[in-house]
């Protein structure tokens, strides 16, 4: 079954397969590395135009090594989990200072580095230096879930090792970079999450679930998911023409991006102004110029609900060095998380 399965997808690749992307084909690491450090946790569609963006204007790891951390954040801005783009500067400077921009050419090595874990450092092992290394992410252990009839759990310790030992006895000896690519693009394109087009599969005969039935009910999780809720209140304090913005410091969502002053809740607050702004402006005198709608945005983990007000003073306040006082005009040059972004673009600007 092994032999058939091989076979039956790289002929499906070599024939079938049109799936274009620009980093398909990719042998150079760092573009590699870039294209799957962007794609983790984000849709190839949405994925397809900051991969483009990056190498345009970091057209080698050094470029990137040596841009202002501001700048590379504002040019992530919109993609989510930030940590990816903290990690990604950390480890091209680390490549550009310590390793002349070379990457490390082996799995082992590159597995050390920051911000990659196995998936990411085979896919460069792979594709950048053809070690004979099986990728194994979301796509790959939908496939062999389906084509091997594997109920256990693929988020357990168990499921883990039993997947990734299945992968790396199915990968072809002589192309380990055509076959990786094409599992996944077959995961993408054919095996579907979704209405899979299993009337077309060339793997279908030997495919347990498709043959029992069961296609929609593997790959399994065991776990489930605890979505966190919190309610944000940002309050934009403008006095003349500025208002007053801090950096997201603290290992928390949107880690080094900005936001304006904020009262956090568990809940929904009818009044938050009345309980917070007194005592933060130190019982000045201030007018809420306007109150937003609710806004929403549905991470991974967390539903972040709440409002935005608008808050007009007299005069310059200090509110503590965590804030700095920024001319309106010059916001848009600074990294701020999608639900800010999404108030400032439809109310603000």
């Amino acid at each position: 079954m092994k032999a058939d399965f091989t076979q039956n997808l790289l002929e499906w690749n070599d024939f079938h397969n049109s799936r274009a992307l620009p980093w398909k084909g990719e042998t150079n690491p760092y573009k590699v590395w870039l294209s799957e450090i962007i794609l983790q946790q984000t849709r190839v569609e949405q994925g397809l135009a900051y991969y483009q963006r990056f190498i345009e204007k970091y057209p080698d790891i050094h470029y990137l090594a040596k841009a202002p951390d501001e700048e590379v954040y504002k040019l992530w801005e919109g993609l989510g989990y930030y940590s990816r783009c903290k990690n990604l500067i950390e480890t091209a400077r680390l490549i550009s200072a310590s390793h002349h921009g070379h990457f490390p050419n082996t799995y082992a090595e590159i597995l050390k580095l920051k911000g990659i874990g196995p998936y990411t450092a085979a896919a460069i092992a792979s594709f950048a230096f053809k070690e004979k290394r099986a990728v194994v992410d979301g796509n790959v252990q939908r496939v062999l879930s389906r084509y091997f009839g594997i109920t256990t759990p693929v988020d357990t310790t168990e499921g883990k090792k039993l997947f990734s030992g299945i992968a790396q006895a199915l990968i072809d000896e002589n192309a380990p970079a055509a076959y990786n690519q094409a599992i996944m693009d077959f995961g993408a394109t054919i095996c579907k999450p979704r209405n899979p087009l299993c009337n077309i599969c060339v793997q279908a005969d030997d495919c347990e679930a498709f043959r029992n039935n069961f296609v929609n009910d593997v790959p399994v999780k065991q776990k489930v998911m605890k979505i966190k809720t919190r309610w944000l209140y940002y309050f934009i304090i403008e006095t003349n023409d500025g208002v007053y913005i801090r950096k997201r410091e603290e290992k928390d969502i949107w880690q080094n991006l900005h936001e304006f002053v904020l009262l956090e809740s568990h809940e929904e607050i009818t009044d938050p102004h009345n309980i917070f702004l007194g005592k933060l402006l130190q019982h000045q005198s201030y007018k809420i110029l306007s109150r937003s709608d609710v806004h929403t945005q549905q991470l991974t983990h967390q539903r972040i609900n709440g409002r935005f007000y608008r808050v007009g003073l007299t005069g310059k306040i200090s509110l503590g060095k965590n804030y700095k006082y920024v001319k309106k005009i010059n916001l848009h040059g600074y990294a701020f998380p999608r639900f800010i972004n999404s108030y400032l673009e439809k109310e603000f600007y």
